[in-house]
């Protein structure tokens, strides 16, 4: 039978998946073995019932079902892989009982703290305050995920008013930008190149070292800004996202546009952001029906 291994090469040269997310799937993958060994079994049992045991084992240990139906997914897409090259017959995870998802409405930020946020506050002219600025800027402008936004090079900003990303299984997608937040990324650029004059790489985000940025330090960024204009639980690169996205929506953006500018699969996916559209409605309704 082919090892996790294979599968992962055959995620990253077959299906083109990011970096963070095949470590994802390893992961998940090792987590499943490790509990099969401790079944007693000398290697990965694809069998209903350890996989049943398995799900038991991550609800005591308090696994959210967020959590558990993900890596029952990195399974899932381990066994299809299987099937596939003839080493399976079926997929032993479809028999499987999931823990049911709570469906959540996505967090954001109001309009009125995040123009707050990037209007007045000083987040200083040398190049990490311009970096920072640029971070938060282009998280809500765009509506880009933290792997997109880290993705960036030079030449991906220079597109006439359009930010070019390389989003999940590497698709390709153009984003519109504003004149304002044209002029801000040139502003960065030269000061990048004033601070590091010998760096030439096409990462268009450096660190303070003059290093390509890394995923901690797009979140540390984000959560330090944001935290201080709201007082969200999570306060994660994430939540810009559902930011813009609520934002484009409550100002009439259509739903399919907004699709194509998150660079979603399916609609679907876009449309937990009608349940916040549908919250605010329901608050203008109380304050000016005279009924209500």
């Amino acid at each position: 039978m082919a090892g996790v291994n294979e599968f992962l090469t055959y995620l990253q040269s077959e299906k083109r998946y990011a970096e963070h997310t095949i470590t994802s799937y390893r992961t998940d993958l090792d987590q499943y073995h490790a509990f099969c060994l401790e079944q007693g079994n000398e290697g990965m049992d694809l069998f209903y019932k350890t996989i049943r045991n398995w799900i038991v084992e991550m609800m005591e240990k308090g696994f959210t079902p967020k959590t558990i139906h993900r890596k029952l997914s990195s399974l899932r897409s381990y066994c299809k892989f299987l099937i596939k090259s003839g080493e399976l017959e079926t997929d032993p995870v479809e028999k499987v009982l999931k823990p049911r998802l709570n469906k959540r409405i996505p967090q954001f930020v109001d309009e009125k703290s995040i123009n707050q946020l990037l209007d007045n506050y000083d987040f200083g002219s040398d190049f990490s305050g311009k970096r920072n600025r640029l971070i938060i800027n282009l998280l809500y402008q765009t509506g880009m995920r933290r792997s997109e936004l880290q993705g960036l090079t030079l030449n991906s900003v220079r597109n006439n008013g359009m930010v070019k990303v390389f989003g999940k299984r590497s698709k390709e997608r153009l984003i519109p930008i504003g004149k304002e937040m044209e002029e801000q990324l040139n502003d960065y650029v030269k000061v990048r190149e004033t601070s590091f004059p010998g760096v030439t790489d096409e990462p268009l985000l450096l660190t303070d070292a003059g290093r390509p940025i890394y995923p901690k330090l797009i979140y540390r960024t984000v959560t330090r800004y944001i935290g201080m204009i709201t007082t969200l639980e999570k306060n994660s690169p994430h939540v810009l996202r559902h930011t813009f996205a609520t934002h484009m929506l409550n100002s009439g953006a259509d739903l399919n546009a907004i699709k194509e500018l998150l660079g979603h699969a399916n609609l679907s996916a876009t449309q937990i952001y009608t349940h916040n559209t549908f919250e605010k409605l329901k608050s203008i309704y109380k304050q000016a029906h005279p009924r209500a």
